[in-house]
């Protein structure tokens, strides 16, 4: 359990400060998700639309916050 949010968020400021990725290793990455995703079986979608009512409505919602 988090206690201290404010001290979790600046630790976590201060990593992705230090964590700096050239664009080589972030596709490199986003690659090995995609095959990850791929052998799971739940890439590439089999409808990119379906449950985009959902999204549509959650945005709303949070627009009018």
């Amino acid at each position: 359990m988090i206690k201290n949010s404010e001290l979790l968020e600046k630790f976590e400021r201060k990593v992705l400060q230090k964590e700096k990725l050239d664009y080589r290793s972030a596709l490199r990455i986003f690659e090995s998700m995609w095959r990850e995703g791929m052998a799971l079986g739940v890439l590439p979608l089999k409808d990119p639309l379906e449950g985009i009512e959902v999204d549509i409505r959650i945005a709303r919602m949070l627009n009018h916050v």
